[in-house]
């Protein structure tokens, strides 16, 4: 049973500038050859499976391991660590002689770590897979053998199969539009998933298959396509399609790429082109460029540095060793008589002590490896993890309205949030809300609309005015927040207040036609559709882009309602300002010529029912007011002083303009457009073009119309945090300097007193060479030109600087998209930037995707510094990607940022938060987790180095194996990890309320060379204190009732309990902020070493060897061994207690001063 099919707007009616109706190029004569060379049988897809063709499946995996490689590839991953490597090695080598303990004690850990990270990376990609499996299970209809549409699986789609797709449902494969449920076989798509944008697009099917509309159409259809092979270039495709016998030529507007949807249509019909990784979605399905924080890469700086401490004094320990081994046989005497020097294996040989020295130096790079902390990297990523965690469950960072929570994308980042010296922003969509809303407009030289805007008001707050209220016509009703509101329900896109024009008034105005023509361009000058809702009847709009749906919507407001639209017929339901009446009028489309960047304008012509031919136009500015007729300026002056005024309230202007045709004249010239539009010449768009402009002269100028894009709640208090916290703000837009600027005030981004420094090459100069179009001296003149105002700014900061040397002047860089183009050239890059630098605020006007990801990279590249890109539409990926963490904003303008970035957050104003709390907290955690971890080990490793001196070098562990292997897995690991996840210096609301805080992390205080060697020293100091202290409070004296002496294994064990004691209540000295699982952690960790203790030594003698009841036989028993414990630890602390407690009085850091203050 065929379905009904729709009458909408025959593609004849309409013209694209961008190549809309497919054509015979160059590029088509390439099909057949090498990138050409696909081959696709339409409804038959058994001969690719028969003859050569080998095509994918359809479908797709994004996960990083299959079954078959996950162990190879996931090892490969751990030993890329260099600490991983060494473990390994010395793993392997302790089933050697030359081992200090046994294999097992050294095996096991290296395993524990190493399975728990491959662990994660299992459990983290098990997810994606179960991702990719949801999406390739979901359904679709298929056209089948027995000639009907059967629901299958994605995965089982195959190359040339027909298949059906319903409104809103996603394009399983990239498809060949066959037909759609219009009669001349277009459809709407929205890519939102591919290109960021919500506006949707048009596409359209070849003439020759728009007439197959259901099953038994079908039934014979037989074609071939040619075409490219598959590639990652989304906006260009070249194809033929051969089909009764004739050629005819496939483009991007024929094709529907995969991952984008289906809107404002009720189905369409396409055949199969590429499936699975061939389509041209998972081309672009690149991996995002790899991030490792600062203090990862310093982490490794450090690690060379213990390695080169360990082979150091391995080898110091070595000479020491060879020289004591060479004098046991001096003299013809035996010094060393009870090691048996005549009688010795190869380590202790005097006769070959080099030998025995090298030997010694390899058993102490094993011995000393507890230098190196081998649980470091795994306790590192778990907390990472659960701090991610905690930003995702963030409720202050959760956006209700849309139902959207923060998200931490990647782990690997979190404390590099806490280190951010530069932000460079997109503005629409990040800093405003990208919802546009009908707020003003000029009609026949009047200024219509009341209230003030968010931007109006900062400029009155800097003028020093009061903030401007309504115009002079009396109104009780204000536009914006702050103001009163009328009882009208609240419309969107529709902000509009003025009695004059509302409810009718229009008609009572003096110009009562223009107002009647303005509103009838808005309601007719469109691409939109409208949908009716069938439960309410209320009509919406799917338009194409916000600003066209505004203008829509307003029309409506205002009486000029937009009903229905047809392939031939607008249908505007609209008051009469004769009759004042509501009438029903019908508009004959003739022609529509669509918006393009680079016509900036959009024309309609119409008949009206009249019989008179229209040519209705709307664009900016600087496009229309060169083209209107002199008789058609009657307004242009006022209205040009209102556009200037609405810029500079942040506005985004449109000119609205007419003209009357003559039959004669529109006949003419729709002959000579056909011949264009037809035509398969190289040159047919320019032909196109020249005949659009032709036809869009002497326009008549009736008005214009100002939207707001408003500013997203809380951006300018955000804005003043973050410059507070010492974080330089950059904003990149590509909006005119006008209106960025005064945004810029509007969101404190500039603010009272800040100097600007405006750089542009908008001159008198620069124009006349422009015009006279000698590219060579434009270039010259432009680079002079720049160079001289990066001069100039520089000699006023300079002069500035000198004058106030008391009081600090800040400055604003204000610089348009020219300037900018030839300031990252590399003769003026460099001073361009330390221009910049200088300034605490840059704005860059009319910036480009590449121009933004190019001002990204010079600003990391040059500062050595943490840069955060953040943005919200799929033109900002290429800055998310090139800073040091990329912010995504899950906005309007679809997840094509948040896909590219490192975290994403709904709304701007959530930047404060992530920065100011979680980024600070993750910062001061991390940095502290890896100080300490360095400390205890080095704490730990260098009482083996003072023991194996006090046993001349001997190689001699003064530990048992498994006190050494679970020193870092289970008596001191846990509540490094509770210091990761918990630790606070202050409470998150002191965070927000004291943003210099945040400094700490800029200056990288708490992760600095000084503060690392500082704990290290300390470690060196706490191994010195335990190990003398320690030997000099047993050795010799009687520790048994018997009168026995201290013994090896009750040495180690009371050294071992002063170093698990020590490093654990160091812990809790440095903690700021408790919780029970931190004293569980910390407390437990002890009682655990006591427990082990006990366990351990009660097993059988060869198993615990020296441990064997040494603790619940002789230490437990033993009032010196506790008093040495407590009496070590606490001289161990002291050297730390004395240092902070002199820090926090004479030279306290920036929590210091805020813990002092709360207190």
């Amino acid at each position: 049973m065929p379905e009904g099919r729709r009458r909408g707007i025959h593609f004849s009616k309409l013209y694209s500038f961008a190549c809309c109706r497919p054509k015979f190029e160059e590029n088509h004569a390439q099909i057949g050859k090498r990138g050409y060379s696909r081959v696709v049988y339409c409804n038959d897809p058994k001969k690719h499976e028969e003859g050569q063709f080998k095509y994918s499946g359809n479908d797709v995996f994004t996960t990083k391991y299959t079954v078959y490689n996950f162990v190879p590839k996931a090892l490969f991953e751990q030993f890329r660590r260099v600490a991983n490597i060494y473990f390994l090695v010395v793993a392997c080598v302790s089933f050697s002689p030359l081992a200090a303990y046994t294999a097992v004690s050294v095996l096991a850990p290296l395993l524990v770590v190493i399975g728990a990270t491959m662990a994660k990376e299992g459990v983290e990609d098990w997810r994606r897979r179960k991702q990719d499996i949801k999406a390739n299970n979901r359904k679709v209809k298929v056209y089948g053998g027995n000639h009907t549409f059967h629901e299958t699986k994605w995965k089982k789609l195959r190359v040339g199969e027909l298949v059906k797709v319903c409104k809103d449902e996603y394009f399983p494969t990239d498809l060949i539009l066959l037909s759609s449920s219009y009669e001349d076989g277009i459809c709407y798509v929205e890519t939102m998933n591919l290109d960021g944008e919500t506006n949707l697009k048009l596409k359209h099917s070849l003439e020759v298959t728009s007439h197959l509309c259901d099953e038994k159409s079908f039934q014979h259809f037989s074609a071939v396509i040619k075409c490219e092979d598959p590639n990652e270039n989304l906006f260009s495709f070249v194809g033929t399609l051969y089909y009764d016998g004739k050629e005819y030529p496939l483009s991007l507007k024929n094709m529907l790429l995969r991952g984008s949807k289906l809107k404002n249509t009720e189905y369409i019909y396409g055949v199969v082109v590429f499936t699975g990784h061939d389509t041209k979605v998972m081309k672009n399905a690149t991996d995002p460029p790899s991030k490792r924080s600062k203090i990862e890469k310093k982490m490794d700086k450090i690690i060379y540095l213990l390695f080169s401490g360990l082979i150091l004094i391995a080898f110091v320990g070595s000479v020491f060793f060879g020289i004591e081994t060479k004098k046991d046989t001096s003299g013809g005497r035996y010094r060393r008589w009870y090691l048996r020097p005549d009688n010795t294996t190869v380590f202790f040989d005097p006769k070959r002590a080099l030998l025995s020295a090298f030997l010694h130096f390899l058993t102490a790079l094993m011995l000393y490896g507890y230098l190196i902390p081998i649980s470091l990297y795994v306790s590192i990523e778990i907390v990472k993890v659960l701090q991610s965690i905690f930003i995702n469950q963030d409720q202050d960072m959760y956006y209700e309205e849309a139902d959207r929570p923060a998200q931490a994308r990647t782990s690997n980042l979190n404390e590099e949030l806490g280190q951010v010296d530069t932000i460079l922003s997109d503005k629409t969509g990040t800093l405003t809300c990208n919802s546009m809303e009908f707020v003003k407009c000029s009609i026949a030289g009047t200024a219509y609309g009341q209230g003030t805007t968010e931007v109006e008001r900062a400029l009155a707050r800097r003028r020093g005015d009061a903030p401007p209220e309504a115009s002079d016509v009396s109104s009780d009703v204000q536009g914006h927040d702050g103001d009163a509101v009328d009882s009208r329900k609240s419309i969107k896109g529709f902000n509009f207040r003025d009695e004059r024009i509302m409810n009718g008034q229009w008609v009572n105005e003096p110009h009562s036609d223009i107002i009647q023509k303005f509103f009838r361009v808005l309601a007719i000058c469109h691409t939109a559709v409208p949908e009716v809702n069938k439960g309410t009847g209320e009509i919406s709009y799917e338009a194409e882009s916000p600003d066209e749906a505004a203008f829509v919507i307003a029309a409506r407001e205002i009486g000029f309602e937009f009903r229905e639209r047809t392939q031939t017929i607008i249908l505007l339901c609209e008051l009469d300002y004769k009759t004042r009446k509501k009438v029903c009028r019908k508009y004959e489309l003739l022609q529509v010529l669509e918006f393009s960047s680079s016509r900036k304008r959009m024309s309609v012509i119409v008949r009206n029912v009249e019989n008179q031919l229209l040519l209705l136009c709307k664009g900016a500015d600087s496009a229309m007011f060169g083209r209107l007729s002199k008789d058609g300026r009657l307004f242009e002056s006022q209205t040009k002083k209102h556009i200037k005024k609405y810029a500079e309230a942040g506005l985004r202007i449109m000119v609205i303009a007419y003209r009357e045709l003559g039959e004669e004249e529109y006949k003419s010239w729709e002959e000579e457009f056909q011949k264009a539009k037809t035509s398969v010449s190289a040159d047919r768009d320019i032909l196109v073009s020249a005949l659009a402009d032709k036809i869009e002269r002497d326009l008549i100028l009736l008005g214009a119309t100002a939207i707001e894009d408003k500013l997203q709640k809380g951006v300018p208090e955000c804005i003043e945090k973050l410059a507070q916290a010492g974080i330089k703000i950059w904003v990149l837009t590509g909006d005119k300097m006008e209106t960025a600027v005064n945004i810029g005030y509007a969101c404190s981004l500039l603010r009272q007193g800040m100097k600007q420094i405006v750089i542009t090459l908008d001159s008198p100069d620069i124009d006349a060479l422009e015009k006279q179009g000698d590219k060579d001296a434009i270039a010259q003149a432009s680079f002079e030109s720049i160079k001289k105002q990066i001069s100039e700014g520089m000699h006023l900061i300079e002069n500035e600087s000198t004058n106030s040397a008391e009081e600090s002047v800040e400055f604003g860089l204000i610089i348009d998209g020219k300037s900018l183009d030839h300031s990252l050239k590399e003769d003026l890059e460099k001073s361009f930037f330390n221009l910049a630098i200088i300034c605490s605020s840059v704005i860059c006007c009319r910036a480009s995707p590449k121009q933004k990801a190019l001002v990204t990279r010079l600003v990391k590249s040059e500062t050595g510094k943490t840069t955060l890109s953040i943005g919200d539409g799929a033109n900002d990926v290429g800055m998310l990607q090139e800073a040091d963490i990329g912010v995504g904003i899950s906005g309007v303008e679809g997840m094509q940022a948040v896909m590219a970035s490192d975290f994403s957050i709904a709304q701007f104003r959530f930047l404060e938060r992530l920065l100011l709390v979680h980024g600070h907290w993750c910062y001061r955690r991390i940095s502290m987790m890896i100080c300490y971890f360095f400390y205890k080990n080095i704490a730990f490793g260098f009482t083996l180095f003072w023991f194996e001196a006090y046993a001349s070098f001997s190689g001699q562990p003064a530990y048992n194996d498994w006190y050494m292997s679970f020193f870092n897995v289970f008596f001191t690991s846990l509540p490094v990890i509770a210091l990761g996840v918990f630790d606070q210096d202050v409470s998150a609301r002191l965070c927000v309320k004291y943003p210099y805080l945040y400094i700490e992390g800029v200056q990288n205080l708490l992760f600095s060379w000084p503060r690392i060697l500082g704990w290290m020293f300390n470690g060196v100091i706490s191994s010195v204190i335990i190990f003398f202290f320690t030997t000099k409070s047993m050795i010799n004296q009687a520790f048994r009732r018997d009168g026995q002496v201290v013994d090896f294994e009750v040495l180690g064990v009371t050294m071992y309990t002063c170093v698990v004691w020590a490093v654990n209540c160091q812990m809790a000295l440095s903690i700021n902020y408790f919780t029970w699982i931190q004293h569980l952690f910390i407390w437990g960790s002890i009682a655990f070493w006591y427990m082990f203790l006990v366990i351990y030594g009660s097993l059988p003698p060869n198993l615990s060897t020296t441990a064997y009841r040494v603790f619940t036989e002789a230490c437990a028993s033993s009032s010196l061994y506790w008093l040495v414990t407590l009496f070590v630890v606490v001289c161990s602390l002291l050297p730390f207690f004395s240092y902070r407690a002199f820090q926090t009085r004479f030279k306290p850091m920036y929590h210091d001063l805020i813990q002092i203050k709360k207190l």
